[in-house]
């Protein structure tokens, strides 16, 4: 793509591993500021022991079922809002997580919500993401497709990516605890946990 567009419902109706890799470096748009994607995890539905679709449908999840390219935010620990995007077609429950970012622009609204004061803003974490998109759950549910709220664009994708295992699930099986669904753009110092990522790999 040459030049910057809001991609739509199709860029997200596909295999989850898929969506999952071309997700690194598009750009999230909200409130003027521009994050380009750098890492991600991919989730599948109940067959997956480390997704929240484990135990099948509730009140909290529902925005996974719900077809591709919405966003799912929930909070964790109760502290921080943390947001995926759902992929595949409806009633599949997959989704992927933004974990980590770098700011493209809207670097004086970034600083304000991160408390930053110097140096570069520290987007390298899916807890940092929800606080400097100023996530309070209303966008649960919501497309990212749809003009007007958060919306995501072409960017940049990215040239090379490192694989390794997510990150966080200890009570999932093992099999589960060592899939290389966790992804991140090769090129980029923003990432929450480069350790345990493979070596570079060309996108296919």
């Amino acid at each position: 793509m040459s030049a910057e567009q809001h991609l739509p419902e199709s860029f997200y109706a596909r295999p989850l591993l898929e969506l999952a890799a071309d997700l690194l470096g598009r750009h999230l748009r909200a409130d003027g500021l521009v994050l380009r994607i750098t890492e991600v995890e991919a989730y599948a539905g109940p067959e997956d022991s480390a997704s929240h679709g484990r135990f099948g449908a509730t009140a909290r999840n529902a925005a996974m079922w719900g077809g591709p390219g919405r966003l799912y935010v929930y909070l964790c620990y109760g502290i921080h809002r943390m947001l995926n995007v759902t992929a595949e077609g409806e009633g599949r429950c997959a989704a992927i997580l933004l974990r980590s970012a770098e700011l493209v622009a809207g670097e004086e609204l970034a600083r304000r919500r991160r408390g930053a004061r110097s140096g570069t803003v520290d987007l390298a974490g899916p807890g940092k993401l929800g606080q400097v998109l100023a996530l309070d759950g209303h966008e649960n549910g919501t497309a990212l497709f749809e003009a007007g709220g958060l919306e995501l664009w072409s960017g940049r994708p990215a040239e090379r990516i490192r694989r390794g295992p997510r990150v966080g699930i200890d009570f999932a099986r093992p099999q589960d605890r060592r899939r290389a669904w966790r992804l991140a753009d090769a090129d980029s110092p923003a990432l929450s946990r480069p350790e345990g990522l493979g070596r570079p790999r060309r996108r296919t």
